[in-house]
């Protein structure tokens, strides 16, 4: 299928391969991320392991050498062909066969709409080659990113980037543009006329155009304008700048991504696309055409693609699920089954009180995110095991009398309660497929960002 050709280069064939081809050249201009030796199978008579052993052997010990040290990628948890038992622990986990299947799923439900584009969101993975993956599906407008580190880390192979949040300030609109300058297809948003002379003056420094898009406030209440007058304030900001091209507007509303009821989460998408549609027409009655109203994530996107106001929609966690929005109904009133859990952190069962029915795990909040609640383990039942935040290193299970406990050294899979901080703390991501390392990437977009 179209979705499996897409994906499979980024399987060990890919990898193989790319460790016998010279190194590309950025499409963008923006260096790819190396292939480190970590990508491949690491053996007793690799290359890597002869280069560690001769590197081992000739290594400084002057205190000059110890900056570079500093500067080593962190070591990923596992190499390509390892079994998942045998990962070092706590590691970030795929499997490979749950998330291309919801590529294909989102694939399939956005081909009843082919006027309808889908610009996938990624802050959730941060990975390029899950970037570059998304950006070949159909009906794909590029990606989404949330920082202008995400953007720089991700551009490379996707060539359409949306930066989805506002900026003011010089520096990141300067790297924004040099994207741009190096042949990437670049989108901003902004809420204000000091935020479109930011960007202007970083284009035209750059000696490029920027395409921006008004972001409309339609309930979040965080960023955009928040009256139609205001949007049309500041389009004739946008227009007064040459190097900048007004193409629409922003209209999202993550609040309402987690509505549990189906029909409520309906009900909010539509007033949603009520106050789009009406934003846009009054833009264009002040003659500022919006071709371009995007909006939604994973929550509502089926309700802005089927709207017949948006133009292209932005899913970011469906790749992936979590706890959260796994809370999240079908029109059935059951737990939406739309997508496959794809993302896990793997642990390992470190300490075990018998007695207290007690379990700790070596993955606390520095391994996955609390922030919309605590993780829940597969094949375990709520019921069956509750989950307490342990701090920053551990996670202690609480086992119900009735349900046997793991012995210590058994590794444990977590359902992250967020899927996107949950990534951010890692800078690897393994995908695994039949209970096997098959890819390593490196999470090239983590952190705090500039």
């Amino acid at each position: 299928s179209f979705v499996r050709t897409a994906i499979v280069p980024l399987t060990m064939r890919r990898l193989a391969s790319s460790a016998r081809a010279a190194p590309r050249r950025a499409s963008c201009g923006v260096a790819p991320w190396p292939l480190h030796a970590t990508s491949l199978r690491l053996g007793p008579g690799s290359a890597h392991s002869a280069h560690r052993r001769v590197s081992a052997a000739a290594a400084p010990t002057t205190a000059a050498a110890a900056p570079a040290l500093a500067h080593r990628p962190p070591h990923p948890p596992a190499a390509v062909g390892a079994p998942l038992k045998d990962v070092e622990t706590p590691a970030l986990v795929v499997e490979l066969d749950a998330m291309e299947e919801n590529v294909r799923s989102l694939a399939k439900f956005m081909s009843a709409y082919p006027s309808v584009s889908v610009r996938s969101h990624a802050k959730t993975h941060k990975t390029p080659e899950i970037a570059s993956m998304q950006a070949q599906q159909p009906q794909s407008r590029g990606i989404c990113c949330q920082k202008v580190s995400e953007a720089v880390a991700l551009a490379d192979g996707c060539g359409d980037v949306l930066l989805s949040s506002g900026l003011v300030s010089a520096a990141k609109a300067r790297r924004l543009a040099a994207l741009a300058r190096r042949g990437c297809s670049i989108t901003a948003v902004v809420d204000s006329a000091h935020s479109a002379e930011v960007l202007a003056h970083a284009a035209r420094s750059e000696g490029v155009h920027l395409a921006v898009l008004i972001d409309v406030d339609v309930g979040q209440r965080r960023c955009g304008v928040a009256s139609a007058a205001e949007a049309v304030a500041v389009a004739r900001a946008v227009a007064s700048f040459a190097e900048l091209q007004l193409r629409g507007i922003q209209a999202y509303h993550g609040r309402i991504q987690q509505l549990r009821d189906y029909a409520e989460r309906a009900s909010a998408a539509a007033e949603v696309a009520h106050e789009a549609k009406h934003v846009a027409s009054v833009l264009g009655a002040e003659g500022f055409h919006c071709e371009v109203i995007t909006g939604g994530g994973t929550g509502t996107f089926e309700f802005d693609a089927a709207s017949g106001v948006f133009t292209e929609v932005q899913p970011g966690s469906y790749i992936f699920g979590d706890v959260d929005y796994a809370r999240n109904l079908g029109e059935d009133g059951l737990p939406t089954k739309r997508w496959k859990q794809s993302l896990f952190v793997a642990a390992t069962a470190i300490s075990c009180n018998r007695d207290a029915r007690r379990v700790v795990l070596d993955a606390g909040m520095k391994a996955v995110s609390y922030d919309s609640g605590p993780p829940r383990v597969r094949g375990y039942s709520e019921a069956a095991v509750a989950v307490e935040n342990g701090g920053d290193e551990h996670t202690i299970l609480h086992f119900g009398p009735e349900t046997p406990l793991p012995s210590l050294g058994d590794q444990l899979l977590l359902v992250p309660g967020h899927c996107d901080p949950t990534v951010n703390l890692h800078d690897h991501l393994l995908g695994v497929r039949a209970g096997q390392v098959e890819s390593v990437w490196h999470v090239a977009a983590r952190g705090a960002g500039l």
